[in-house]
């Protein structure tokens, strides 16, 4: 049996320095509640009101509401119950998003419906420490593992009440919730730069790739010739082998623009499922022909740095491979960008739920390309050394998490201390 260290004590939750203590959710708040939907009342949103907050407004350590919902204020009257305070915790209590919880930090009349757990702490206890000690990743995987068996996995507000929570003396909580407020700024300030890049970049390239005099308008069937691709579903992919494989589900999911093959690892396909298929070359371009939303329609990747390996193009993908007297590695990527490219794959689109691309209408579609291969891998750089600023600082910010996720395990468990 381990030793227990000086000045620490053995709980039912673990291990904790010898002052502190294990509360219970109920002992640490003044109200413990959720709401109810209005659908169930005959109300339907309106553009004023009261705020109406669901799970999907409550996000991992944020409230979203680029999209608010607004009720009468008659409905929150008769739910006051569920009336929020400046200040209220909320956490998501059913479905895929358990466990997410943000502060409610506004001055403005609003309610929870029933998929969200009002957690209203005392006077006594720190609100910050409390929301933190919620959002951290074991508090979470705790509970969701005491979740109500269903076919919708939810939590019950008694899971809620009766959760053990540790609890510092009131000096620590302090400094403890200063030190995890102070990294969140930190993350919140790098991810307002990351979305300023981008917007500046999205700028850039529509002022880049707008037509300009002496540029020259070319049909895609002119100027890319179309390869077969493989039609292996995703069942048939493996871990190791070969071959590696591009599924049209990640170019959707996975990539934007460009794939860096020295960067990312890809599935596997057994070589002898298919034949007469290409292998890709550095400058060829991907395009997934199906997507469920106008949104993705026509989703390409520009592929690069394969240096050995054998990569095919798979299911539901046009393979094309550009003719390189005319367009320039690095400017193939952008292709969606191109002005007037995206209405046209939109009229050329069939389908209902699933909208889907043909290689005939597709080598139908014009593009306006600078007519030199030099101007257009000027452009290309320049798009490209804006990728690497953001991609640099999108390292910077998971860095960040990392550390305060950690910063969490030892602060929240009494391991580090302040006091």
């Amino acid at each position: 049996m381990n030793k227990i260290a000086e000045g620490y004590k053995q709980t039912e939750v673990g291990i904790i320095p010898r002052d502190w203590e294990v509360k219970l959710g109920s002992d640490l708040s003044e109200k413990i509640t959720k709401g109810a939907s209005p659908r169930w009342q005959g109300f339907s949103y309106q553009d004023y009101g009261v705020l109406f907050v669901t799970s999907e407004n409550v996000r991992d350590g944020w409230l979203d509401i680029t999209e608010p919902k607004y009720l009468p204020f008659s409905f929150s009257e008769k739910q006051r119950n569920s009336q929020l305070n400046n200040g209220d915790i909320l956490i998501n209590i059913v479905g895929a998003s358990i466990g997410r919880a943000c502060i409610f930090n506004l001055d403005i009349p609003a309610n929870i419906n029933q998929a969200v757990c009002l957690f209203r702490p005392t006077a006594k206890t720190n609100r910050s420490y409390l929301f933190h000690f919620f959002q951290s990743p074991s508090t979470i995987k705790k509970l969701i593992g005491s979740q109500v068996e269903s076919a919708r996995p939810n939590l019950s507000l008694t899971d809620i009440r009766f959760f053990k929570i540790v609890i510092p003396p009131k000096a620590e909580q302090n400094a403890i919730a200063t030190a995890l407020n102070d990294a969140d700024a930190l993350i919140t300030q790098l991810e307002k730069l990351i979305a300023k890049k981008r917007n500046i970049k999205q700028g850039a390239m529509q002022e880049l790739l707008k037509p300009k005099e002496g540029w020259e308008v070319k049909k895609l069937g002119d100027v890319f010739r179309f390869l077969n691709t493989a039609n292996n579903a995703r069942a048939d992919l493996l871990e190791s082998g070969e071959v590696e494989y591009i599924h049209y589900g990640d170019i959707h999911t996975r990539w934007n623009c460009f794939l860096d093959c020295s960067k990312n690892e890809l599935p596997f396909i057994d070589k002898g499922k298919i034949t007469g298929v290409p292998l890709l070359e550095n400058g060829d371009l991907v395009i997934a022909d199906a997507s469920e939303d106008y949104e993705g329609l026509g989703a390409c990747i520009e592929i690069n740095n394969i240096g050995k390996r054998k990569i095919i193009a798979g299911l539901h993908t046009l393979l094309l491979r550009g003719n390189k007297n005319i367009l320039a590695d690095g400017f193939k990527g952008n292709l969606r960008n191109y002005k007037g490219v995206k209405d046209a794959l939109i009229r050329v689109s069939t389908g209902v739920s699933v909208f889907g691309i043909s290689k005939t209408n597709l080598k139908e579609i014009e593009i306006s390309i600078p007519s030199t291969i030099e101007e257009q891998t000027r452009i290309a750089q320049i798009l490209s050394n804006m990728d690497a600023e953001i991609e640099a600082l999108e390292k910077k910010l998971e860095k960040y998490k990392m550390i305060k996720q950690g910063m969490m395990q030892e602060l929240l468990t009494g391991k580090t201390r302040f006091v």
